[in-house]
């Protein structure tokens, strides 16, 4: 490293200043750390993009701007930059349907598919904000057996994590099973595949569609299309491996 005289480097003022700490001695200066991009360290970039496309999934399903300036204390204009962003994502609408799930995946906008659905046609807001609270990998549509599934929503029976009253169950499932067979463009199912603790062998938890699989199956439908989210790497490379066919 070459020798220099910080004399013929630094202004008089700042010179002196030095001096009052060192004088006549060899001193290294560290070169100055790469600058982080703003907002990594604290997070704020990631909150940021996550209440966006949230303001655009809601805007996508039909709330307008003055509601959504009012939900997130933001300006219409404000509110409108992130909206009609071209940069931040393609304006698309939102359809509950499959079609619509497969149009957004093919422009790289499932996940915010999946968002505005559970906002709207799924009635699932504490789905949405739970899928939010870590980066998620979301894959599909992608049509797979449904004995893979297994229903963690119905009547009271053992094992279940969601119970409802067993009429409305009943009365959902009969309602469905005369649709069914008129209509081809139901919305996908959503299911999680996780690996449980203490376990190796990865399983899929039915988060969406409860009603509509039981549907199917009293139907004898044996397929249909579903989005998988996982979170995991580890639990990704296992689903691809295992079921890599279904997605390709």
């Amino acid at each position: 490293m070459k020798y220099e005289n910080a004399r013929d480097l630094l202004p008089e003022p700042l010179l002196r200043q030095v001096q009052k700490y060192i004088s006549g001695k060899l001193v290294y200066i560290p070169a100055r750390e790469r600058k982080r991009q703003w907002g990594t360290a604290s997070g704020y970039r990631q909150e940021l993009r996550e209440r966006n496309r949230d303001i655009r999934a809601r805007f996508a399903i039909g709330e307008t701007i003055d509601q959504l300036a009012e939900r997130y204390h933001l300006s219409c204009e404000s509110i409108k930059r992130i909206v009609y962003c071209r940069k931040e994502s393609i304006q698309m609408e939102y359809q509950g349907t499959l079609s619509s799930a497969q149009e957004w995946s093919r422009q790289g906008m499932l996940e915010e598919w999946v968002h505005a659905y559970l906002l709207s046609d799924g009635h699932n807001e504490p789905f949405s904000d739970g899928l939010k609270i870590v980066d998620r990998m979301f894959l599909g549509p992608v049509k797979m057996p449904l004995s893979l599934f297994h229903r963690c929503t119905g009547p009271v029976e053992e094992g279940l994590k969601f119970q409802v009253h067993p009429v409305a169950w009943e009365n959902h499932v009969r309602q469905l099973m005369e649709e069914i067979p008129r209509e081809i463009d139901i919305p996908p199912l959503i299911v999680h595949y996780l690996i449980p603790e203490g376990k190796n062998e990865g399983e899929f938890e039915l988060n969406d569609g409860n009603t509509r699989w039981e549907a199917y199956t009293r139907l004898g439908i044996k397929e249909a299309h579903v989005i998988v989210w996982i979170t995991d790497r580890y639990e990704y490379d296992q689903f691809m491996e295992r079921y890599g066919e279904y997605v390709k």
